[in-house]
């Protein structure tokens, strides 16, 4: 088969790659239908993720059918249509039994396209399958579906639930790239009074607006003062940074009010320097996190009634074999316009049920 493959930093390829095959009697093999393109990806090319060893398949997200089962799977099985997580989760772990599956200690946690081979492939084995696939409804299509993998469960987890978004708040999104763009989506449903988006790029900020934003800011203009005028000096209640920037994560820690929430999702590859000489005072609970996906199943019945914005944030689709192409107008979003790229992603055919 043929894989997108991680060489070292600013090294990858499109290529032939072993097939995979079951190693464990909790695996899964997916055929590979629909893939995405995250953020993340272009942190380990950059060399941000020093654990990626070269020679290791990327990607952590996809859509797929059920080829092959190892004897103790039960969930799922050939022929079944399927979410595949970017976390894994063995079920049996201190974290895992708490719920906190990407904090595994069971062989899982991030390990697809991290510390094993990924799904940026035409196909990929799944650890721990039971706990780490979700059977698809047939409302939802594959381009969305993907997009339940990782960006709308890390956005509405890592964000908006640890930073307590509550009816009335206002909201600063540093970042409206996807990750950005879903942490709107998903804290409207906590009915915020306003949700500030932040980004340097015009459209990126359209897409805020479009996704629920009441009030954009180009980063370049003070945004801080912005978010200070609408709230009367106070600060905002909830602030997400959504970059992966020093310069953006102590943006964040200036634009929260005493006794507001700082959530951090970004991915960091430096140093960002905590000013606790200013915030040691103000009551501020700054969060981290690895999305754990225990919301998973929540958002797919969302998107199955139409709920979630998925198909607004997909701007560019792709043949799988065109992965490195994909990737080139990914990772230059500011003069391509690209949110999320999608590879595959054919329509599926539902069964039709018929009255007795």
């Amino acid at each position: 088969m043929k894989g997108f493959v991680f060489h070292g930093p600013g090294q990858s390829a499109w290529e032939e790659v072993p097939d995979p095959a079951l190693k464990e009697p909790t695996d899964a093999i997916v055929r590979v239908g629909a893939v995405t393109i995250c953020g993340t990806d272009l942190h380990i090319l950059k060399g941000d993720v020093p654990e990626v060893r070269p020679g290791t398949v990327l990607g952590h997200e996809a859509v797929g059918e059920i080829v092959e089962v190892g004897s103790d799977v039960r969930t799922v099985r050939p022929g079944d249509r399927v979410l595949v997580s970017c976390i894994s989760a063995c079920g049996r772990c201190r974290y895992c039994r708490e719920g906190s599956y990407g904090q595994c200690r069971g062989g899982g946690g991030w390990i697809l396209g991290h510390l094993v081979d990924g799904t940026q492939a035409e196909y990929v084995r799944v650890p721990y399958a039971d706990l780490s696939v979700h059977a698809l409804p047939g409302a939802v299509e594959s381009k969305d579906a993907v997009l339940l993998a990782d960006i709308f469960p890390t956005s509405y987890e890592v964000g908006v639930l640890n930073g307590h978004v509550r009816p009335g708040d206002t909201v600063a999104v540093v970042g409206a790239g996807p990750i950005g763009l879903a942490a709107i989506a998903t804290a409207r449903l906590f009915a915020p009074e306003r949700i500030v988006a932040v980004d340097l790029a015009a459209p990126r900020l359209e897409a805020a607006r479009q996704l629920g934003a009441d009030a954009v800011a180009d980063a370049r203009e003070d945004p801080e003062q912005l978010v200070a005028d609408l709230t009367d000096g106070l600060g905002a209640d909830v602030v997400m940074e959504a970059v992966g920037v020093p310069e953006s994560f102590e943006m964040c820690t200036r634009m929260v009010r005493p006794g507001g929430h700082v959530a951090n999702i970004g991915v960091h590859g430096k140093p960002a320097t905590l000013h606790l000489e200013d915030l040691w005072i103000k009551n501020v609970t700054i969060t981290t996190g690895l999305v754990d996906t225990h919301s998973t199943p929540t958002l797919l019945r969302m998107a199955a009634a139409g709920r979630l914005p998925t198909a607004q944030l997909v701007t560019h689709t792709f043949p799988l074999e065109q992965m490195e192409e994909a990737y080139d107008v990914f990772a230059r979003a500011a003069g391509t316009g690209a949110l999320k790229v999608v590879l595959g992603g054919q329509p599926h055919e539902e069964l039709a049920v018929r009255a007795a």
